[in-house]
């Protein structure tokens, strides 16, 4: 079994996209492949999860325009990253 990764970032903390974010199917209201978030929009992350197989956090991000989106951590940024050192989580 593999162990959960400690996320870096927490719910409630604002975040900014790395890279633009497009439609993977998720909003099928919207053509497939549009751009629902361009590179540096911010947000606010929603809900902390993991991905069941890996076991990596993943960040629900509500973002303007009332959409939230899955993001891993190498998609987001932010000016304060949770401390990960042991102990303090």
């Amino acid at each position: 079994m593999i162990e959960a990764r400690t996320p870096i970032y927490q719910w409630g903390q604002k975040v900014a996209t790395e890279a633009d974010i497009f439609n993977d199917g998720s909003y099928p209201d919207h053509e497939p492949e549009a751009l629902l978030v361009a590179a540096g929009s911010e947000g606010e992350i929603v809900q902390v999860g993991y991905h069941e197989e890996s076991q990596v956090p993943i960040y629900l991000v509500e973002f303007p325009g009332g959409y939230v989106i899955g993001c891993f951590e190498e998609e987001l940024r932010s000016e304060r990253k949770l401390e990960t050192v042991a102990g303090l989580l």
